[in-house]
């Protein structure tokens, strides 16, 4: 099946369809959502799922 990935501006990476994902330590993380939201602020408390942390504060450049 193929997946679509898409980009935000200030948010997180969304990809369609089930994910199933391998974290930089090895863990292995599996998301049935039919969007799957990706963290790149690093501030969400499900990491490397975005929780929408990012809206809370302004992202310094």
């Amino acid at each position: 099946m193929e997946r679509r990935v898409r980009t935000t501006r200030d948010g997180p990476v969304l990809i369609e369809g089930p994910v199933e994902l391998t974290t930089e330590d090895g863990r292995t993380v599996h998301s049935d959502r039919f969007v799957t939201a990706l963290c790149t602020c690093r501030r969400s408390s499900i990491y490397p799922l975005c929780d929408a942390s990012h809206r809370k504060k302004v992202r310094e450049v």
